[in-house]
């Protein structure tokens, strides 16, 4: 076997591995298989030179494609994604199964991308390499021309917004987030009938302007209809997941791990009185969105 086959097969094994990396650096399938892509393209044209560790020197190949296209994407404003709701139809904003892409963003955590998200290049990698790949900050430090030390505060920094601040003392935080996730399995199910025992007769739902362009904003009343809108944004469900929400559960929508919209609730012992639906990108950057740990 020569060189070049010989890298292609150690490549390859190492793909799943490089993949992850590229996905929770990037909050997209599609954009981490291009990631892997274009660093196979340098790797092959580079040649291994000798390298004692090549699954750390692919992860570093990878981290650094990566970063490049963060800061890319920091210079570049993404055209804002409709939402849907109640009386509008729209197709999808990306390709690709979107099962597929909930599954593997379940696996991570949405709340996590969108957190991730929020931060700098330099903090997301930092933060990844090292707090989810065991990457030491020696190896770390130069990829983003910053001392070890340096990079061990920016990995710091990270974790403190993805901790974001801890709820009040709360007996049924566990119970609340069981509403939401049975929410959101419904929603993504299609169960309107499990959705709408979910919430409470008079429930309100209020969506701000941005999540449907319109005049004034939408209220919603009655289960019934709610369960309905909910059932249209249903393909929506698979790009949202759950996170602390100011403190409470609630969910959020991150197609590509990009954060477009909040669900936020009021849950009763008799159910969801109220959700507030939130896309307005100045309501949105108020939010104190955290991973949930229950």
């Amino acid at each position: 076997m020569n060189e070049p086959e010989w890298l292609a097969e150690r490549f390859e094994e190492h793909r799943p591995h490089l993949r992850a990396v590229g996905y929770r650096m990037l909050g997209s399938l599609s954009e981490a298989d291009d990631a892997v892509q274009d660093a196979w393209l340098r790797v092959s044209r580079a040649g291994t030179g000798g390298v004692e560790n090549l699954g750390g020197w692919l992860t570093t190949v990878v981290a650094r494609v990566c970063l490049n296209m963060l800061r890319s994407r920091e210079h570049r404003r993404e055209e804002p994604i409709d939402v849907q709701m109640p009386g509008t139809v729209i197709g999808r904003e990306f390709g690709g199964d979107p099962e597929q892409e909930a599954l593997t963003a379940d696996s991570v955590g949405v709340a996590l991308l969108v957190v991730l998200d929020t931060l700098t290049p330099a903090e997301r990698l930092a933060f990844v390499l090292h707090d989810m790949f065991a990457v030491p900050f020696e190896e770390i430090a130069p990829m983003i021309e910053r001392s070890p030390a340096a990079t061990r505060q920016l990995a710091s920094r990270a974790r403190r917004r993805v901790k974001g601040v801890a709820p009040a003392p709360d007996a049924d935080l566990s119970r609340r987030r069981r509403v939401v996730d049975a929410f959101l399995a419904a929603t993504r199910g299609g169960d309107l009938e499990a959705l709408v025992a979910l919430l409470h007769p008079d429930v309100v739902l209020r969506a701000d302007r941005a999540v449907v362009p319109t005049p004034e904003p939408i209220v919603v009343r009655g289960a019934h209809s709610v369960g309905k809108g909910a059932m249209a944004a249903m393909e929506r469900a698979w790009s949202t997941g759950t996170a602390l929400v100011d403190g409470a559960v609630g969910l959020v929508m991150a197609p590509r791990g990009r954060l477009r919209l909040v669900l936020s609730f009021t849950i009763t012992e008799d159910g969801i009185t109220e959700i507030d639906v939130i896309a307005e990108p100045d309501r949105l950057g108020r939010i104190d969105l955290a991973v949930l740990d229950v």
